[in-house]
Formats: C-alpha cells, sequence, structure tokens
C-alpha cells in the first residue's frame, strides 16, 4: 500500500520540520521539551480519531504527486543513510550547528564579457554626411518675399540722403558766404 507509506513519509517530515521549529524558537542554550511536542503527527488527537484510517488521495492524481514537487537534480539526489534527503544551504546560514554542515559554497560565476562597453571603448571616427553640404541663409525666403518692398525703401532711402547732402551743402556755402561778407 503506497498511500500508507506516503502518509508516513509526510508524518515524519512534518515532525522533523516541527523539531526545527521548535529549535529555532528556543534561545541559544536552552533544550527543547521533547514531551512538549506531540509524537507521530497526532496534534493532540484523541484515541478515536487515532485509530481512524486515513482517507486516500485523489483518484486521479499520479502517484508522485503526493511527494513534493521537487524536480530531480544532482543535489536532491543524493541520500543520507536513514532515507532523508540532506538539507543544503546556498543563502542562508541556518541557526542549528547540525544544519551548518549542509552550507553549499556560492558558485563561481564566468566573468562576464560586456561587448558594448567594449565597442563603446573604440571610438570610430564618423564623417559627418551634412559636413559638405552648404548651411542656406535662414532668411533666404523672408528676403524674397518682401524683396520689392525693400527695393521702394532703398530708393526713398538714397533720396533723402541726396537731400541731406545738398542740404549740407548749402548751408556749407551760406556760412561762407557769410564769413566772406563779415571780412570784407
Amino acid at each position: 500500500m503506497g498511500a500508507e507509506e506516503d502518509a508516513a513519509a509526510r508524518r515524519e517530515r512534518l515532525k522533523a520540520l516541527r523539531a526545527a521549529k521548535e529549535l529555532l524558537s528556543t534561545p541559544d542554550g536552552a533544550a527543547p521539551a521533547p514531551a512538549a511536542a506531540p509524537e507521530n503527527g497526532e496534534h493532540g488527537m484523541t484515541e478515536e480519531q487515532v485509530d481512524q484510517p486515513e482517507l486516500p488521495g485523489p483518484v486521479d492524481a499520479p502517484e508522485d504527486a503526493s511527494k513534493e514537487n521537487v524536480s530531480p537534480t544532482k543535489e536532491s539526489d543524493e541520500v543520507e543513510d536513514n532515507g532523508e534527503v540532506p538539507l543544503k544551504f546556498r543563502n542562508y546560514l541556518p541557526h542549528d550547528e547540525r544544519l551548518r554542515g549542509g552550507k553549499v559554497a556560492p558558485l563561481s560565476l564566468p566573468k562576464f564579457e560586456d561587448p558594448i562597453a567594449a565597442d563603446a571603448a573604440e571610438p570610430k571616427q564618423l564623417e559627418n554626411p551634412f559636413g559638405n553640404i552648404a548651411p542656406k541663409n535662414p532668411n533666404w525666403d523672408l528676403k524674397r518675399d518682401v524683396q520689392k518692398r525693400i527695393d521702394k525703401l532703398e530708393k526713398r532711402t538714397q533720396k533723402a540722403l541726396a537731400e541731406i547732402a545738398l542740404e549740407q551743402q548749402k548751408e556749407k556755402e551760406a556760412l561762407e558766404d557769410g564769413s566772406d561778407a563779415a571780412q570784407e
């Protein structure tokens, strides 16, 4: 009967887990009270409850489903003398001295070389594709649109400058005539 054997194995695992939990909960140096824990997974059951047989598992479940869902690996294949799988810790340091023997050395990962960092270290000389293109005057289209008005204003400016120059010349002549008359 495989179901009874599986149930017994589960009881033993639960018993071991309770004992480990009890060891962790007691202060250092104090011995746990073994009589306080219920034996054989009874959980304080009455004699009537103990005599009742266990119910079988689901019908459609495979026989291995009652066991822990652990995929077989190199580490889980090792079995101790009493048939229990030894506990192995990689990132956890247990408080119990007996469990500290199961500490596994951390993995040594191969050094990772970043290909992107290697490319960044070598500067590549890229030619700017826009370097050969001559820049355009940013106002060329504005100048084209307003060119007629600018031409008109330029003509007016030239006329105004000519008038100012004539006025200045007349004033000079008037001053010269006035200074000549005063000298005589």
